[in-house]
């Protein structure tokens, strides 16, 4: 047992699979673990209500390796440093906060072989918001590259990679009572960002894990 702050919620692992970092939403931290060593290295401030799914994480050009998450009422995406012998001025802070268009993110994901962070804004009140994505060039992440609405209905929500990384599949949730309009998965290229196809009338999808990057931790 590990005492740490209220309410933890969603979280992963860094890069090497040493420190596990989860969010502690309530107060607005992340909690950094060291499971290697069974102890508490970190409690991060961040901004309000920290919902990182599994995070992400990726190499910064500036500050090295890092982990993302993004965050229900806060329009932020932050990155905290995780190289504690490479980096140890950035180890255990946010090294980039990123603004982003609105708060309500439930999912990040990004890809060792992709350029791109995904994030989406499935919980905002703005409809148009709801169903819009956005990606983060990770060689410039100082700013969101591109945000565009994924369907024209529903709420858009949750990443998955295939296994190289070439393509990600995005869920949107429709409604039931709407024919034609109950849910799908759009595949997009991960490199040109454009739309592969689409898999049509499926009952609000949500989670969809490709089953090798799970249980390698691929994120």
């Amino acid at each position: 047992m590990i005492g740490s702050a209220l309410y933890l919620h969603d979280g992963g692992w860094d890069s090497t699979q040493r420190y596990f970092l989860v969010a502690a939403n309530k107060s607005n931290k992340i909690v950094v673990v060291d499971a290697k060593d069974e102890k508490l290295i970190a409690m991060v401030d961040t901004p309000d209500v920290p919902h990182p799914g599994r995070g992400a994480n990726w190499i910064d050009p500036v500050f090295g390796p890092v982990w993302s998450t993004s965050h229900l009422s806060a329009d932020s995406l932050i990155a905290i440093g995780t190289d504690p012998e490479g980096n140890p001025d950035s180890a255990w802070k946010v090294v980039r906060d990123i603004k982003l268009p609105g708060a309500g993110s439930l999912f990040i994901k990004t890809h060792p072989n992709s350029k791109w962070i995904w994030v989406d804004f499935v919980l905002n009140s703005d409809e148009k918001l709801q169903r819009t994505i956005c990606v983060i060039a990770k060689e410039d992440p100082t700013k969101t590259y591109k945000c565009w609405e994924a369907a024209d209905y529903g709420r858009a929500v949750h990443f998955e990679y295939n296994k190289d990384g070439t393509q990600v599949w995005v869920s949107i949730w429709g409604a039931a009572d709407q024919p034609g309009k109950t849910g799908e998965i759009v595949v997009y290229d991960d490199a040109t960002l454009e739309e592969v196809t689409r898999i049509k009338d499926l009952i609000t999808p949500t989670g969809k894990f490709n089953v090798y990057n799970t249980v390698h931790d691929i994120y």
